[in-house]
């Protein structure tokens, strides 16, 4: 009998480990994968010809009608609110204050994004109990001739701060839109500090809607020692950047532990309870781990990470990430610290607040900057206030 097919007969008959590890691989990312992560919108195996136009729809009526309750409810609660000026309500020096930067949107009015927030931060916060777990400031740094009126909307119920007409005046002659968004964050980040003197701060852009468990996984955030010598830490990374095949090296570092874990785990399943042929060796450890990755970053690091919403204390924090600031927390007097490295900067396409940010935390001594994961906000923007926006918008 020729070599070959010595060689053939001898590794691909049905007791082989190479001949079942084979039929394992065709099996899982050939038929269980496709079948069950075809509609999930974060997986490799996510048909977007298919589904995604069918999803973004869903997902902007669902967004339409939360704001359209949301207005209702604004407007009923505007004729039985007593009028009290907000500025005598709101505690000072507050262990949590949540400024909400908010502006008119051209495009989206409909869907009230920040009607939607404020409601969410009501409800959540109704649910502290006596003590609340923060205070709210909606910082409106609207300057066109329109009116933001969702803001106006919400004036007698939270305590809404806008720039004087001199302080307008000043910022006249900005012409990017990049510069304007980190100077209306800056006037945020400090009206905020002198008005009430935080012991720590949340500013939410008013598309960034916060997750029911929100203020405990807040709360456990700072209360772990790596909080106290932190410049900001993130809530909040757009779901298809979370991918394991990434730059990011801990994230590596992670999917390597888990095709690690997992390979352990199957090993012993293996020999144990099925008829398959593999045993703890090298060669079949590494074909297990491999695969375990595999089927990880097929299926969707996003959807791994969501197990972690059990606890609080699940939550994982890591090395800030470049992207994106709807959701950011400033402990301590970081926010000042951040309003003052923000001035000495000019921002510009290609080097938007988030860049900047991510270049100071790394550039300045003694400075640190994480993200958590999973997410704390979810982000419900389908319309941009200062980008252009796709029509119609789409989840991807």
């Amino acid at each position: 009998m020729p070599r070959w097919r010595t060689c053939t007969s001898k590794h691909f008959r049905w007791s082989s480990p190479v001949a079942q590890g084979l039929l394992l691989c065709v099996l899982t990312f050939g038929v269980i994968l496709p079948i069950c992560c075809h509609r999930l919108l974060y997986s490799y195996y996510f048909l977007k010809t298919v589904y995604l136009d069918p999803l973004s729809d869903a997902a902007l009526q669902k967004s339409y009608a939360r704001g359209q309750e949301a207005l209702h409810f604004w407007e009923a609660a505007a004729f039985t609110k007593s009028l009290k000026d907000p500025l005598e309500t709101v505690a000072k020096n507050p262990d949590l204050l949540i400024t909400v930067v908010t502006s008119r949107r051209a495009e989206g009015r409909d869907y009230h994004y920040l009607l939607q927030v404020a409601q969410q931060l009501h409800s959540l916060l109704k649910a502290c109990g006596e003590k609340p777990c923060a205070e709210v400031m909606l910082c409106d740094v609207e300057s066109g001739p329109s009116l933001n009126e969702d803001a106006l909307l919400l004036e007698k119920q939270f305590l809404v701060v806008r720039r004087s007409p001199d302080e307008r005046w000043q910022n006249r002659d900005v012409t990017s839109i990049f510069e304007k968004e980190k100077r209306d964050y800056v006037y945020c980040l400090r009206k905020g500090w002198d008005l009430m003197r935080p012991k720590n701060v949340v500013v939410l852009e008013d598309d960034a809607l916060p997750l029911t468990d929100f203020f405990p996984s807040v709360k456990n955030i700072l209360s772990r020692r790596f909080a106290l010598n932190t410049l900001y830490i993130k809530l909040y990374h757009p779901e298809r950047l979370q991918r394991y095949w990434n730059p990011e090296p801990y994230r590596i570092l992670e999917w390597m532990g888990l095709g690690l874990f997992g390979a352990t785990i199957l090993l012993l399943l293996f020999s144990h309870y099925t008829p398959l042929s593999f045993t703890f060796s090298a060669s079949h450890f590494l074909f297990l781990a491999l695969y375990v990755m595999a089927v990880a970053e097929l299926a969707g690091r996003h959807y791994l990470l969501e197990i972690r919403r059990f606890s609080p204390q699940l939550y994982a924090v890591c090395p800030a990430t470049e992207c994106c600031t709807p959701a950011m927390l400033y402990p301590g007097n970081a926010s000042i610290r951040t309003a003052e490295y923000l001035d000495q900067v000019v921002c510009a396409q290609g080097n938007a607040k988030d860049m900047v940010l991510y270049k100071i935390a790394r550039s300045r001594p003694g400075e640190k900057a994480h993200s958590v994961e999973p997410n704390l906000i979810k982000h419900i923007g389908a319309y941009s206030s200062v980008r252009t926006n796709p029509n119609p918008p789409r989840l991807l």
